[in-house]
């Protein structure tokens, strides 16, 4: 509930239990709301500890301190101790305390083997957790403090990992598992009474409370939502929702781009999903800069100027599609605006895949049907898709585009007749335990890996007759994905005969003839952060991106609000870093209409065409 004048309260703050952890997509600040609130419980006399699992984590810049694995003072906050755990560290250790028993005794192949199986995303998802186990079931390592604080949370996808199957040691030891997580399981096992007394820490509302942090839009509203459901059904019901950055009233001064970034935000917290309408909400209003030092996050949580819960309703009468060129724009000089030369350059080809890949929320879906419908505008074949569960591409493009075909993965679709295929197949000579223990498998959320995969591999073969425009799922499902075609591809070249030629799914995405992948970000610190570990994780695989792509830029959306053109000028770090290090860059605005239907998926390709290359 917000007051009025200089102060707010806070549902999620009252009554606060010992463990809180802030969860949510990248790039919607749960890592200033999580030190903001333990620099505020500190400052209350409470002995804190923050712990950060987030890869992207910068919790240590935010308050200008080196930190390790290991509890660290925070000096201009008398009572606060933080930690940051590298997922990556931890997930190296967690691969050599299952190789390590057998290294010397297996032949070099079959560790290889070991170590492959255990270098995906679920891994690095099961290590993290197993480095936080200990704050959850082992009251010495907390007794020291009167809260623990974690910046991010254990998904429902990890937590459902650790609830299966009921026969664990029949699982693993019958291989029954999906590729993608068969490995990382492996080393469960002598951990098991531990996680269960920390997913059942989790689900007591006297000890634990999920924050879930958004910000004021429809895609973040939604992924929020699908966790909030998500990790209910885990039994994490104790739930709230805080929506940061929410644009103050009378922030926009008779500007048309804030004006309509205001009236989208409060139609948005209007028409909340339902998993999210009844829990306790908080608006956390918009700074006009990053959140970082102590002075920034105490500010975080107090408003001189809330956030209105009231829709204006003559703002979308005035609101035009987009801002007059001759407005000042904040965006560095030599930094190219729109999707045109990128267009261009692909279309020098007629056939090819072209992959949008990036972290929830970033505007994937947007930026693959602005391409798709340039592509076929230039008289090219196409088939836009989505292997995001969420995607609906139909529903960006809506008009009928010449040349272009829209379809979707339907992972429900998609995950029904794999498991009818492998009931059918490998279930056929199962007794009745044994298929019922199979049927348990299959519920695993890696079966939804391998089933898309399986749909995806289909559409990326039509990439050798014409253009393929995916869209794909949000980082760490993308990553999943691609760690199964790793897996597929390893197994065909194990079992084909010399010479023999063949051609698998990871073959055709490291071939850049035939792919180029566009990353695609935010300019915002944990979005570009996110986006440069993804290209490492591609790496991996010898997958490259071809192109970074910049979506809803406020440096480059000639803004006349003061608070907007402060943002804008927050960018310019962000933007010159991505333009250094790419070597190709588009920059898109933020626009004040939603760019979607062919004309304004059209403007995206059209608003300055210029060179791409940085470097």
């Amino acid at each position: 509930m917000l007051l009025s004048g200089h102060a707010m309260t806070l549902d999620f703050l009252a009554d606060v239990p010992r463990f809180l952890f802030f969860t949510g997509k990248g790039g919607v600040g749960k890592t200033s709301l999580a030190c903001a609130t333990a620099v505020s419980l500190a400052d209350a006399g409470q002995r804190v500890l923050l712990v950060s699992t987030d890869p992207a984590s910068n919790v240590g810049q935010v308050f200008s301190v080196e930190l390790s694995n290991t509890p660290t003072a925070i000096p201009a906050v008398p009572g606060l101790e933080a930690l940051e755990i590298d997922p990556e560290a931890a997930a190296e250790a967690y691969r050599e305390k299952i190789v390590g028993p057998v290294r010397g005794l297996l032949p070099e192949t079959e560790i290889a083997a070991i170590t492959e199986s255990l270098s995906g995303s679920c891994t690095t998802e099961i290590a993290s957790f197993n480095e936080f186990t200990g704050f959850l079931s082992d009251p010495v390592a907390t007794a020291a403090y009167d809260h623990v604080i974690f910046d991010t949370a254990p998904t429902g996808h990890t937590i459902r990992l650790l609830e299966l199957p009921g026969d664990w040691s029949s699982f693993i030891e019958t291989g029954k598992g999906d590729a993608s997580c068969l490995g990382p399981m492996s080393g469960l096992e002598k951990h098991r009474d531990a996680y269960a007394s920390a997913v059942a820490a989790l689900g007591d509302p006297d000890l634990t409370r999920l924050v879930l942090v958004a910000r004021a839009d429809p895609p973040s509203l939604a992924e929020a939502a699908r966790a909030a459901t998500e990790l209910a059904d885990r039994g994490m019901r104790r739930q709230y929702l805080v929506v940061n950055a929410v644009l103050p009233a009378g922030s926009a001064q008779g500007d048309e781009l804030a004006e309509a970034i205001g009236a989208k935000e409060q139609a948005a917290l209007q028409d909340l999903p339902t998993a999210l309408a009844d829990l306790p909400r908080d608006l956390v209003g918009l700074k006009p800069g990053n959140v970082v030092g102590v002075a920034a996050l105490r500010g975080l949580l107090a408003e001189e100027q809330p956030p209105t819960r009231t829709t204006p309703a003559d703002l979308h009468a005035n609101v035009r599609s987009d801002q007059p060129a001759d407005l000042p724009s904040d965006l560095p000089d030599g930094l190219p605006i729109g999707l045109d030369a990128l267009v261009e350059e692909l279309a020098q080809d007629d056939h090819g895949l072209v992959m949008c890949m990036g972290k929830g929320g970033v505007g994937k879906t947007t930026v693959a049907a602005a391409i798709a419908v340039a592509l076929a505008e230039r008289g090219h074949r196409v088939h836009l898709s989505t292997t995001d569960p969420a995607g609906h591409p139909e529903g960006v493009v809506r008009d009928a585009v010449e040349n272009l075909t829209v379809t979707r993965i339907d992972p429900d679709e998609a995950i029904t007749g794999y498991r009818d295929r492998v009931m059918r197949s490998k279930g056929a000579g199962l007794d009745a335990e044994g298929r019922a223990q199979l049927a348990e498998d299959l519920r695993s959320p890696c079966t939804a890996e391998v089933a898309v995969f399986h749909a995806f591999s289909r559409i990326i073969n039509e990439a050798g007759k014409h253009f393929v425009v995916v869209d794909t799922a949000p980082t760490g499902h993308t990553l999943l994905l691609l760690d199964t075609t790793g897996s597929y591809h390893r197994e065909v070249t194990r079992n084909m005969v010399a010479q023999q030629h063949f051609t698998t799914p990871m073959m055709r995405l490291q071939d850049p003839e035939l792919t180029r992948l566009i990353l695609v970000t935010l300019p915002e610190t944990t979005p570009v952060l996110e986006a440069l570990e993804f290209e490492q994780d591609l790496a991996r695989a010898d997958l490259h991106p071809w192109a970074w792509v910049v979506n809803e830029s406020l440096a480059a959306a000639r803004t006349t609000s003061p608070l907007l053109r402060a943002r804008a000028a927050a960018e310019v770090e962000h933007l010159q870093d991505v333009a250094e290090h790419a070597e190709r860059v588009a920059v898109l605005p933020m626009m004040a209409a939603e760019p979607t239907g062919a004309e304004q998926l059209r403007r995206l390709s059209n608003l300055a065409p210029q060179s791409t290359t940085t470097r």
